[in-house]
């Protein structure tokens, strides 16, 4: 005999769980063995684990104090440096007026000491060539190749000496080779500190790979830079207002720009070595007033403005200390955090298996099949992301618990009431999966937009909270669909749990199954003179049943038993 429809769903889904468990654990593997940069356990926060904190002192070069919104624009900088390096839960601050504090969970290495000290320097520069961010090539077979690594004998010096920033002159064999070869997504490329005076090879994000002349302006050359809507085509637009010298240097740029073609017309900003903007030159600008056009929303505008307005910021800093700091809250409160969520789901074992005696085992069981995909998915992202586990996303793990019960409440309880509608056990299962799934799914959803939006509005204290709450969300989904309902669908099958035993939480008489058909109903079984357990539990399911009954139902009865009582009399 073939196997029913829901049991060879039930296990596809749970052996899709078993191969989506396998890759997650294959991954971190690859990580710990492969790599050497991943972990078996999740990285910890600066208030669990401790860190190094770096403090820096701002200069200005006329000696005059930074102002506050200089500071402020600095440490955002920093902070995006910091993120990019991989490192995250950072805590970064201003004191004093001209101090920025860096704490920065574990130790820092030099790299990331770099990073933070260097002062953000905005570049401009003429583009001489540009393609996609991509160093493959299509090769005869048809087949998608990497460039080879430049040959070191390649000649590197120009074969002419380059009048200006737009020469192709620049573009010597080897420059054109490592172009061809450099890789915009390998985090070792590194060109924010390459020199001033040469050319240099960025990209901008994942859009585009430049090859750019040397240094022609720099940001301090920026006076002021704003956003606001073009009068002439109504979109958005950012406008630039270069010094006295710059406004003299950018004219004469905009002249040469100008008579020359796509892409040498263009003109690169390069912060940190990436480019944020390489806008063509539409005009000769003599009154250093450009303004830099595109399709910009109001919101990319303006962060194009305050990265030109104060990416260059004419300060330099230099590191007044490095000190190791401790856990603000250590060991002894993250075994607190661990111990009640522990007690939390000791708690909610207790009730599953009270409330729904042995089917609250698949709530146990789901929950710790959840926690062990949860777990590596936290080690995973420690090694990918940067993501740090603090109390407060200790937190946001604990306050899943109670969550992810009220789902299995809410099927559970789906699955009894279609046993007293006098459904089988297994029709029960798949009815009540089939409704109960539409509340599960907008539950989470809720759940989910919640951590959406308190991630994105909430401090860097609160991030924790909400990135633990909306991963556990979704691992709890995917816990529902690949293993709980799979998993009733083969218990509902076995002759315990299908039998309706009194102990496997699925009996219908416990239950009150008094339904025969709408507004039909059987009186439990109670002979006259039954005493006893047995008179107990059909008390039980007479209650249950009048309970349960609806308002028609309810009117059906006593319209039932009206009659009855006539026919008595007339008798």
């Amino acid at each position: 005999m073939a196997t029913p429809t829901p049991v060879r769903h039930a296990r596809r889904a749970l052996t899709g769980l078993l191969i989506v468990t396998a890759v997650l654990f294959g991954v971190n593997a690859l990580g710990v063995y492969g790599f050497g940069k991943s972990s078996w356990t999740p990285a910890l926060a600066l208030d669990l684990q401790g860190g190094t904190q770096i403090i820096l002192q701002a200069k200005t070069p006329d000696g005059s104090a930074p102002t506050s919104e200089q500071m402020d624009q600095a440490a955002s900088i920093i902070r995006q440096r910091v993120d990019a390096s991989g490192v995250g839960e950072t805590d970064i601050t201003t004191q004093s007026g001209n101090q920025i504090v860096v704490q920065i969970p574990g130790p820092a290495d030099d790299e990331t000491r770099d990073r933070i000290a260097s002062s953000a320097q905005m570049q401009l520069r003429a583009v001489l060539y540009t393609s996609a961010a991509s160093n493959q090539f299509v090769g005869e077979d048809g087949n998608s190749t990497p460039y080879p690594t430049p040959d070191p004998s390649l000649e590197t010096t120009p074969t002419a000496v380059p009048t200006n920033g737009s020469d192709p002159s620049w573009i010597t064999p080897a420059l054109q080779a490592e172009f061809l070869a450099y890789d915009c997504a390998d985090p070792a490329n590194d060109p924010a500190n390459a020199a001033k005076d040469l050319p240099l090879i960025a990209c901008e994000g994942n859009a585009a790979k430049y090859l750019l002349g040397p240094v022609e302006l720099d940001g301090s050359s920026i006076s002021d830079a704003t956003f606001g809507l073009n009068s002439q085509n109504n979109q958005w637009a950012v406008n630039l207002v270069f010094d006295g010298e710059g406004t003299q240097i950018f004219g004469e740029i905009s002249q040469r720009l100008y008579a020359l073609t796509t892409p040498q017309n263009q003109f690169a900003f390069v912060l940190d070595g990436e480019v944020i903007s390489a806008p063509s030159m539409n005009g000769v600008i003599l009154n250093g007033q450009p303004q830099i056009t595109g399709n910009f929303t109001q919101e990319t505008a303006k962060t194009l403005a305050d990265q030109l307005k104060y990416g260059a910021l004419p300060l330099s800093f230099e590191v007044q200390s490095t000190n190791a700091i401790s856990a603000t809250l250590g060991s002894q409160q993250l075994q607190i955090g661990l111990i009640a969520g522990l007690i939390g789901l000791a708690l909610v074992a207790l009730y599953s298996l009270i409330v729904y005696r042995a089917l609250g085992s698949v709530i146990i069981t789901s929950l710790l099949v959840m926690g062990v995909l949860t777990y590596i998915a936290l080690t995973i992202l420690a090694w990918r992301m940067g993501f740090r586990l603090s109390l407060a996303g200790v937190a946001g793990l604990i306050v899943t618990i109670g969550f992810t019960a009220d789902s299995f409440i809410v099927y559970f309880e789906r699955i009894r009431d279609e046993l007293r509608d006098g459904k089988s056990i297994t029709g029960a299962v798949e009815d009540g999966w089939g409704r109960a799934k539409r509340t599960i799914y907008i539950s989470k959803s809720i759940n989910i937009l919640a951590a959406v939006v308190l991630y994105i509005l909430a401090d860097a204290t609160v991030k924790g909270f909400a990135f633990t709450l909306g991963l556990t969300t979704v691992i709890d989904i995917v816990i529902f669909i690949l293993f709980t309902h799979p998993v009733l669908q083969l218990l509902a099958r076995t002759k315990f749990f299908g039998g309706g035993h009194p102990l496997s939480g699925l009996d219908p008489d416990a239950l009150g199954a008094v339904y025969r058909g709408r507004a039909q109903f059987r009186a439990p079984v109670a002979a006259a003179g039954v005493k006893g357990p047995a008179a107990r539990r059909a008390g039980r399911s007479r209650g249950e049943a009048e309970r349960r009954q609806t308002i028609a139902e309810r009117k059906q009865a006593e319209s039932a038993a009206g009659s009855r009582s006539t026919a008595e009399r007339d008798d």
